[in-house]
């Protein structure tokens, strides 16, 4: 069951946010969070999100903007250390608290009242029509960088700052993709690095159970980008925004409520 629901939601996220640039990592972790603790599943939708981005930079590579992956690569990729570290910092906190429901127990931790809230309110701004359209000067490029690495090394939600902050920089819409792939590779090297020194070392032993669902959900991320490459033109990045969210919400809550 784990491995089938993780494989379809890489298959179809990984297909309707190819040209959102943001919403694989986001919607993806929380199906990992429902068999592994938090940390564990940021750190594997990181595996999932890396190799996803990997593909879709041979898909694109010639198209990237260099010179604007470095301005705003360069800080994302510090900043993402930071944002890393914090997370493994939340991991070791006690939990918060506890409580009962329909029989079953549930718990309220750090990590998943963090992240979870964090979630919240990239979905609340997501679904504002002044966010949608909000861009920001090409002289902010390092600044978003900066913002874009440390939420994406903390809770993976990097995309959404990420597009918002490449949107002005004067790119054809495949180098913004292409600029905003590359981007993420960087930040997810880096990240991924981190973590095996803290989260992933601190869970080893339940570490290794993620290898075939981080490799099922890879390939099955691999053939929706392929496949949202081809037939995404027709649905609106209005209409992903919109549903991303909405999915945002309702996992930010039930990461807050200790549901997940």
């Amino acid at each position: 069951m784990e491995l089938f629901l993780i494989g379809i939601v890489a298959l179809l996220t990984a297909g309707i946010t190819l040209f959102s640039g943001f919403g694989l990592g986001t919607i993806l972790m929380p199906v990992f969070a429902l068999f592994f603790p938090v940390p564990l599943a940021i750190a594997a939708t990181a595996v999932v999100h890396l190799a996803n981005n990997v593909f879709k930079f041979g898909l694109m590579a010639r198209q990237a903007d260099w010179p604007a992956v470095a301005r705003f690569g360069i800080p994302a990729a510090v900043a993402a250390i930071a944002g890393a570290s914090l997370l493994t910092w939340f991991d070791r906190m006690p939990i918060v608290a506890g409580y009962t429901l329909g029989g079953s127990a549930y718990e309220i931790t750090a990590v998943k009242a963090v992240i979870g809230t964090l979630i919240v309110i990239f979905a609340v701004l997501e679904l504002l029509p002044r966010f949608r359209t909000l861009a920001f000067p090409p002289r902010w490029l390092p600044l978003g960088g900066l913002l874009s690495g440390f939420f994406g090394g903390l809770s993976g939600n990097q995309g959404a700052l990420r597009s918002a902050f490449l949107l002005r920089a004067g790119l054809s819409k495949e180098a913004f993709v292409a600029t905003g792939v590359v981007s993420a590779v960087v930040v997810d090297a880096v990240r991924l690095i981190t973590y095996g020194t803290g989260v992933m070392a601190e869970h080893f032993t339940r570490s290794q159970e993620l290898l075939a669902p981080v490799a099922v959900g890879t390939v099955c991320a691999f053939i929706g980008s392929f496949a949202g490459k081809r037939i995404l033109k027709k649905v609106t990045l209005q209409l992903v925004q919109a549903i991303v969210a909405v999915a945002m919400l309702l996992i930010g809550a039930g990461l807050v409520s200790g549901l997940i």
